[in-house]
């Protein structure tokens, strides 16, 4: 399993952006993605920027893994999945007519 890491980029260009996550700065290629402009959220993996991310997107990624962290440690971890907790699941629209 591959787990994409959200970061925002601070500086760069079309080829290495430092980027940044809960304080830590990376360096980070940017040759998938095209130079991007301070601010951006980029979804990184093994040292890439993979593909850009609306801060929404970025956020739930994050708050994804903080929750798999927490999870783990055995505390609480509902607050982060806020937009999932109470909701039904839906079947996908090609299997709800069978």
């Amino acid at each position: 399993m591959c787990i994409g890491i959200p970061m925002q980029v601070v500086t760069g260009n079309d080829c290495v952006a430092q980027c940044e996550r809960h304080g830590n700065i990376v360096a980070i290629s940017m040759m998938l993605v095209g130079e991007q402009a301070p601010g951006t959220h980029v979804l990184t993996h093994l040292g890439s920027a993979i593909r850009v991310l609306d801060a929404e997107e970025a956020r739930a990624i994050d708050n994804a893994l903080s929750g798999l962290a927490e999870a783990v440690a055995g505390r609480d971890f509902d607050a982060l999945f806020a937009d999932l907790v109470n909701r039904e699941p839906e079947l996908p629209a090609h299997l709800r007519d069978m």
